[in-house]
This record gives structure tokens, C-alpha cells and sequence, in this order.
């Protein structure tokens, strides 16, 4: 059958300067039209991850970066470069008639576009990812990216199809999202690109040495490559009474669900714990009518990462919607007959709950990996392509990775993405190093904070707007070099410090002290290279 196509004038052509972009529509497609020194391009208009408008991101030579969460889209091909959201963005035909631009656009258009993937033509090498979260998702898909023929299973201890953590902690927990908005995938995805699932599978033991994977039921695998995505351990209350009813961690989907049911019933909730987790936690428990206490140790929450001021506006945004905060407080012990009635305070004092949610972290889920060295928390120490020992790579929470002058370990969703789909194509005979910018995101209470870069401790931090306002930036300084900045509602600038990051372009710690424009920065950059790029030509 014949493909039907539309076509519209969708501007002139000086219109747009070399590097702006425009959203247009052909008929009901929404176009992202962008134009580059050489050419003017069509894409789709909205990241493949969440649907946001690209055109409120930002452009650098051919890449764009959504403002939500920096997936990153190559607008000559459509491809998708960087994570969150798996699939690339289908591309239109463009040409000029005279003073328009006219695009031609497929009916209907696609939403989004696949990555080519090889097909299974043998069951010889057999290459393993073990564990279903983010990296292990990411990994399986890019093995097959790579050109890989051999038979590729991913084994997870969840029944579960890989799902979208994040919202875990998030929209599902606060019932804003249901069932079907979960999966990564559907079955029939993984059935068309040969990727074998063994779900609800728990691993006893991995021997590295003899390439082998032991299974609680008895049964064993033997594999040729391994990607090593076991992601974190969920970190326990050491206390008498944190094996009532109604204690609960958040790691997993399960989780989530098991917490939305009982918040149903619960009326006095106890978060332990001023983690991410736990005031994203705090939120969505107060979406089913809960009274909120929040504990944990330490004086000002995310002050050791982000600072005192950004701690105690966090601490605010959540107190004005009714959580309140036992700091400087540690737990003794948990109360209760079956189910938990009560926290027990160091200090003595008990605070009633009908539910506790602890928040205290995870780490390395390593303990069952034998025959590769380990990092002193349990965590897997690999090269810069990912490559913990030969035919075994590693992904996500587990890994420490070669990271500016040192090694890193990082638990963030978007960086075990990227880190399980380089792990993937390298399995698959590629050689590619990680070296992608961390970002991470959180939701407090509504309000949106996003930090890129990466630092275990600053010597200083400048500001830009102050920290509470509408919106503001912060600059995490160490060594006399901009190692971090954390954004609220200035996304395409943080989108601009991504990008100067990944190219080594970052102002000096001198010039953090006054104003910068750091989409102009980027974008003299761009010009910079294009006349570099005209003058080689």
C-alpha cells in the first residue's frame, strides 16, 4: 500500500537563525523544525521519555536536550543519544520552495523510533544481564544494538517486565499514575528482539571465575558475557519491632503498591529517614490523607550534599504542606503487637503510627558475586568501558567507575541507563567509554529540583537568584573548579551546564561570582565551532 503523506509551508526561511529551533505543525503533527548551518531539519516535537516540548530545550551543533530530564536527540537522524525515554524521533523530509520551508510529514507519523537491533540467529555465545531495573533494561536492549546474534537473557528477581523506578517513589505512589504507566516495555517488544526474560528468578550465586549463575529453585546457567545490573540493597532498620506489619521500605514497585494500599487505611505515618526517598515518600503519603512525621539524625536535611540553605528551604516546602520534622533524633526501637503502633525515640518519646516508612538508603547488591575484587561497600570496581573482568561488565548503583581524578559510585536512574547501554553495546564487541555527564531529579512537594555534575564534598558555593525564590541556581565548587549546580525552575540553563560539562567548558570559579548567560555561553560556542568547521572546509 501506498504511504499517504501531508506537506505544509511551516515558515520562511529567515525565519530562523543557524542553531534556532521552532515548533511547527504539519495537520495534527507537531514538528520540531530546527535549522543548522548546512540544512535546515524536521523531527518530532516532544522527547520520547515524557512527551516534553524539545523546543523549550536546548541546541548544541546537532544535539538537543529535553528540559525535563536532558534526554538527548541528534536532529539530523533522529537518534536518541542520551537517557531517559529508550526510543529515537521520527525524522521528516525538508526542502525550501523559494522564501518556505515546506515539511512532509507520513500519515499517520510516528511517535518515536526504535534503535536497529540484530535478531537472534544463534543460541551460541549466551550473554546474561542479571537484574530488570534501569541498567539492566538499557543493557539487554544494547547488546542487541551492537550487532549481537547469540541468545541474550535477562534475569530478574522481580515478576515484573522492567519498569519506570522513578515513579515508584512518585506519580504511582501518590495514585497518579496506574498500573499500565509502569513497564519500559511490553512483552511482545522483548519477544520481537529476542530477549529471553526470566522473571522472578533469585540468584544465590554468581561465580565470575567459572561463568556461571546459581538460582534459589537449584537450577544454574551458564553464560559466556555478563552485565552485572544488581542495582541497590535496600538498607534495613537494625532495631527490636521493624518486622511488624506495615513497615515498609521503597525500593520496588511492589513496594509502592503495598504502601498505596495501606496508607488507604493508615491516619499517622512515620517516615524514617530524610532521604530522597523519604520525603518523595512523605509527599505521597500525604496524598492519601496521612499525617506525616519525618526522623532521621542529621540537623538539616541534604545538608552534607546541597548545603544548609537548600536543606532547610527543602524542609520548608514540606512543612508548609503539613509534614513535620524530628531531627537530630535517632530510632531505638519499633512498637507494636502484630502491626506497628509506635516509634520509640532515643530521647524516649513515642510517636504514634499506624505506618512507617524507612528511608535509609541502599547499598551495593553484591554480596552473592564471587571472583571479582569489590570496593570497600560492596561495590563492583570496573574500567571506564564498564569492564569489571573478562566477559563480566557492570551497571548502575553497583559499579565504581574511573570518575574525574577518583572513582564514583552513583545511585541515579538516569546514570544507570546510560551506564547499562554502554555496558551493553561494549559486551557486544564495541569500545566505548562512559564519560556522560550525571543528572539527577527529584520531586519536592511539587517542585521540581534538578542537579548535574557530581561532587562528594565543596569547598564553597556561589548562588545565582537566591535559594528559595522562584527560581534559582547554585554552584557546588571544590578545588577551585565547578564541580556541580543544582536548578529549580531554570532547566534550559542547567541544560546549557550539561553540555559545557560534557565539552570541558565550564567558566572559572571566579566568574561564578557574577551573572552568566550560560545559553549564550553555549551558544558562542556553537558559533566558535562552525567557524572553525567553515575555515577547515
Amino acid at each position: 500500500m501506498e504511504k499517504e503523506y501531508q506537506e505544509a509551508a511551516v515558515a520562511r526561511v529567515e525565519d530562523l537563525a543557524n542553531g534556532d529551533m521552532k515548533q511547527v505543525k504539519v495537520g495534527d503533527t507537531d514538528v520540531l523544525l530546527v535549522r543548522l548551518p548546512d540544512h535546515f531539519y524536521a523531527l518530532g516535537a516532544k522527547c520520547t521519555h515524557y512527551g516534553a516540548p524539545l523546543v523549550k530545550g536546548v541546541l548544541h551543533e546537532s544535539r538537543v536536550i529535553c528540559p525535563w530530564h536532558h534526554s538527548c536527540f541528534d536532529v539530523r537522524s533522529g537518534r536518541h543519544l542520551e537517557p531517559p525515554g529508550c526510543d529515537g524521533l521520527p525524522t521528516f523530509a525538508v526542502r525550501t520552495e523559494g522564501d518556505d520551508v515546506v515539511v512532509r510529514v507520513p500519515k499517520p507519523a510516528p511517535q518515536e523510533v526504535v534503535a536497529e537491533m540484530a535478531q537472534q540467529k544463534s543460541d551460541q555465545p549466551v550473554h546474561v544481564v542479571l537484574g530488570g531495573g534501569a541498567a539492566g533494561a538499557y543493557a539487554a536492549e544494547a547488546i542487541r544494538e551492537g550487532g549481537f546474534t547469540g541468545r541474550v537473557v535477562l534475569v530478574s528477581k522481580e515478576e515484573q517486565l522492567p519498569y519506570d523506578r522513578p515513579k515508584a517513589s512518585k506519580q504511582y505512589l501518590q495514585g497518579a499514575a496506574d498500573d499500565n504507566a509502569m513497564p519500559l516495555r511490553s512483552p511482545e517488544f522483548y519477544r520481537q528482539h529476542d530477549i529471553e526474560l526470566m522473571l522472578g528468578k533469585e540468584v544465590t550465586e554468581v561465580d565470575v571465575v567459572q561463568k556461571e549463575i546459581k538460582f534459589t529453585n537449584g537450577e544454574s546457567l551458564r553464560y559466556d558475557g555478563i552485565v552485572m545490573c544488581t542495582g541497590g540493597k535496600v538498607q534495613t532498620l537494625p532495631v527490636p519491632g521493624s518486622d511488624l506489619k506495615n513497615v515498609f521500605t521503597l525500593r520496588s514497585w511492589q513496594d509502592s503498591k503495598a504502601i498505596r494500599e495501606a496508607a488507604q487505611q493508615a491516619k499517622r505515618a512515620v517516615v524514617i529517614g530524610a532521604s530522597f526517598i523519604g520525603l518523595e515518600g512523605a509527599a505521597g503519603l500525604q496524598k492519601h490523607g496521612c499525617a506525616v512525621t519525618v526522623v532521621a539524625p542529621e540537623e538539616v536535611p541534604f545538608g552534607k550534599v546541597w548545603g544548609d540553605a537548600v536543606g532547610k528551604w527543602i524542609q520548608g516546602l514540606h512543612e508548609q504542606k503539613g509534614v513535620t520534622f524530628q531531627l537530630g533524633a535517632k530510632v531505638k526501637a519499633l512498637k507494636g503487637t502484630s502491626q506497628v503502633e509506635g516509634v520509640v525515640l532515643e530521647s524516649g518519646e513515642t510517636l504514634p503510627a499506624d505506618l512507617v516508612l524507612v528511608g535509609i538508603g541502599v547499598k551495593p547488591n553484591t554480596d552473592f558475586i564471587k571472583g571479582v575484587d569489590k570496593a570497600d561497600d560492596g561495590g563492583l570496581i570496573a574500567s571506564n568501558y564498564l569492564k569489571v573482568t573478562n566477559g563480566c561488565y557492570a551497571a548502575g548503583d553497583i559499579v565504581q567507575f574511573p570518575f574525574r581524578d577518583s572513582h564514583a559510585r552513583i545511585e541515579h536512574w538516569r546514570v544507570a541507563c546510560q551506564q547499562g547501554r554502554v555496558a551493553g553495546h561494549n559486551l557486544a564487541g564495541k569500545k566505548e567509554a562512559y564519560t556522560a555527564v550525571p543528572f539527577f531529579w527529584t520531586a519536592q512537594q511539587g517542585t521540581n529540583i534538578r542537579y548535574v555534575g557530581h561532587v562528594k564534598d565543596y569547598d564553597v558555593t556561589f548562588h545565582d537568584g537566591n535559594v528559595g525564590d522562584e527560581s534559582f541556581l547554585v554552584y557546588y565548587v571544590k578545588d577551585g573548579a565547578l564541580k556541580a549546580v543544582l536548578g529549580v525552575n531554570r532547566d534550559p540553563d542547567v541544560d546549557a551546564i550539561e553540555e559545557l560539562m560534557r565539552l570541558n567548558k565550564v567558566p572559572s570559579a571566579t566568574e561564578l561570582q557574577g551573572p552568566i548567560d550560560w545559553i549564550d555561553r553555549l551558544h558562542r560556542l556553537s558559533q566558535e565551532d562552525n567557524q572553525r568547521h567553515f575555515a577547515h572546509h
